[in-house]
């Protein structure tokens, strides 16, 4: 590959989360040097909520405004065919884990493209990987777990500062230990340990009472627990593709050939949750 090549990156924002967007971009930088087409494809509240980030990375966010099942999918299709068509790039990158895009990888490449994919752990298929050129599978970085090292961090580096502050009122609390004038220093020591028996009283009685133990949560179903063994995205407090789950449970025999993987995630109301309500083709854990 040569740093003079022509890249296009054509990202599906549904399938992808933003970190491995990010990872994507980092990637194709460093083997070409440049990324000369940026574009997001995705609905207009993703566009809102990763706005920050596409600006950052110069990245085009392409709203879709239809509801229909894989609008998204072919709205990045067809622009894709637009761009090769007038930009004649020497590298057309996807950044998605749905298998879905194999017709369209199969045309660019005959229209002498080089097709890269990338993808993200845990929601990629094997039968993805060997329709591109070559396929990279990113893993997925939630950002909470940064965020909660760097309030641990935050946390650590105000600590040395309480510190003096306890020293000096521990300091200046202490009372003196010489005795006034004329008096015995028996009579001093006598009442600095009154002092501390009047301090400690209300402390015992302020002690609050034992919590009661919380209430212990009734067991999954075996059922779902088979079904979260297969799909252990959903765990991690991702959502998954009906079709992505469709055949992965089929492959486990939880789910018949001619079966509803919607109708299945149906039967527990309470454990799963289908996104869109109305058109579902996303489910996630309650």
């Amino acid at each position: 590959m040569s740093n003079n090549d022509r890249v296009m990156l054509l990202i599906d924002a549904d399938n992808v989360s933003v970190d491995v967007m990010e990872q994507a971009v980092a990637h194709l930088l460093d083997a070409h040097g440049a990324l000369h087409v940026r574009r997001a494809y995705g609905t207009a509240e993703s566009a809102v909520k990763h706005q920050a980030v596409f600006k950052r990375l110069s990245i085009k966010p392409m709203v879709n405004l239809s509801a229909g099942k894989n609008s998204t999918d072919i709205a990045l299709a067809v622009d894709a065919l637009d761009l090769v068509l007038a930009e004649r790039p020497d590298v057309v990158a996807i950044a998605s884990s749905d298998s879905d895009f194999a017709p369209l990888v199969a045309r660019l490449r005959e229209k002498g493209c080089r097709v890269v994919g990338y993808g993200q752990q845990g929601k990629t298929g094997d039968e993805t990987l060997t329709v591109y050129d070559d396929y990279t599978v990113l893993e997925h970085r939630p950002a909470r777990k940064a965020a909660s090292r760097s309030a641990s961090a935050a946390a650590s580096a105000a600590e040395p500062a309480r510190e003096p502050a306890r020293k000096t009122a521990r300091k200046t609390a202490r009372p003196s230990t010489a005795a006034g004038a004329g008096e015995p220093a028996a009579a001093a020591k006598s009442a600095k340990k009154t002092t501390r028996r009047k301090a400690a009283a209300p402390a015992a009685a302020a002690a609050p009472a034992a919590m009661p133990a919380p209430p212990v949560a009734p067991p999954l179903p075996e059922r779902v627990q088979q079904i979260l063994a297969r799909l252990p995205e959903l765990v991690r407090g991702e959502t998954v593709e009906l079709r992505v789950a469709s055949v992965r449970l089929r492959e486990a025999g939880l789910l018949s050939r001619s079966g509803s993987s919607t109708k299945l995630f149906g039967q527990y109301p309470d454990r799963f949750e289908l996104l869109p309500a109305g058109q579902p083709n996303h489910v996630k854990l309650r």
